[in-house]
């Protein structure tokens, strides 16, 4: 069911005088709850919750063969997966375009900052290395299942461990667990979006908010440094737009980080 008219009316009304229905401000996002290792099977795995969006993020480990051109480099594939359970609007079958879409930017975001040393996941230079699958789930969708699932993506993988591997027998034993960590670097990354609706930009949106987006901007940052940026939807965004946008997601960053701390 998309957002009545009336109520997207109200919502732009709202937003000429910098307010929401739920009271936030415009670069305010929801309350954020994390829930660790909610899963036995996975290296690592987090349940995030930005008011009533939720969704849960869990790390695998696998040896496969590397990439042809990164022989001594390993591997990461991401997937996210909107179930039917988390919105009406979500059907059974093969996953659509914003499911993919979820998965190339977490991917993009991981890949570019630098944040894990896929040098250091090579066990056999052009014959076998470690590739670290990182799977996205939706559980509830209240809007921006996409920056639920980001800050997921990089809890999930701060604090995974990696499986034993049995190097004479070649042989992953995926029930046991090592005490070492993936190999990370320092720069941990955020990649948060910025939505524009008319005039006016914001975070975190809610469902309703959602529906009536004109363009959106997901930033992959590290302390103050950007990786990736990737625009959707089909309105354009000026010189001084973008600038608002960055600003904007400087002050995102820096408070969501602050709440995240604690668990990376």
């Amino acid at each position: 069911m998309e957002t009545p008219t009336i109520t997207a009316n109200r919502i732009r009304q709202y937003l000429l005088e910098d307010k929401r229905f739920d009271g936030r401000d415009p670069d305010e996002f929801r309350d954020l709850e994390i829930e660790m290792d909610i899963s036995k099977k996975a290296e690592g795995s987090v349940k995030v919750k930005l008011g009533k969006t939720e969704v849960i993020v869990g790390v695998k480990m696998g040896v496969m063969e590397p990439y042809p051109d990164s022989p001594d480099k390993g591997n990461l594939i991401t997937t996210a997966e909107l179930l039917p359970l988390s919105s009406p609007r979500v059907e059974r079958g093969r996953p659509g375009i914003e499911s993919i879409e979820i998965g190339r930017v977490i991917d993009r975001c991981i890949r570019e900052s630098g944040f894990i040393d896929f040098e250091k996941l090579c066990i056999k230079e052009g014959e076998k290395v470690w590739t670290i699958f990182i799977d996205i789930y939706s559980i509830n969708d209240d809007g921006n299942i996409l920056d639920a699932a980001a800050i997921g993506t990089v809890i999930a993988l701060k604090n995974a461990k990696m499986p034993k591997y049995d190097e004479k027998e070649e042989k992953l034993l995926h029930d046991e667990h090592t005490d070492k960590s993936i190999p990370l670097t320092k720069e941990i990354p955020l990649s948060l979006t910025i939505y524009k609706i008319g005039d006016k930009f914001i975070v975190d949106p809610t469902r309703e908010e959602e529906d009536i987006i004109e363009a959106r901007v997901t930033i992959g940052s590290y302390e103050g440094s950007i990786s990736s940026i990737q625009k959707g939807e089909e309105s354009s965004l000026t010189i001084d737009q973008m600038s608002e946008v960055l600003d904007m997601n400087e002050k995102v960053w820096n408070n969501i980080f602050k709440q995240i701390k604690k668990h990376l």
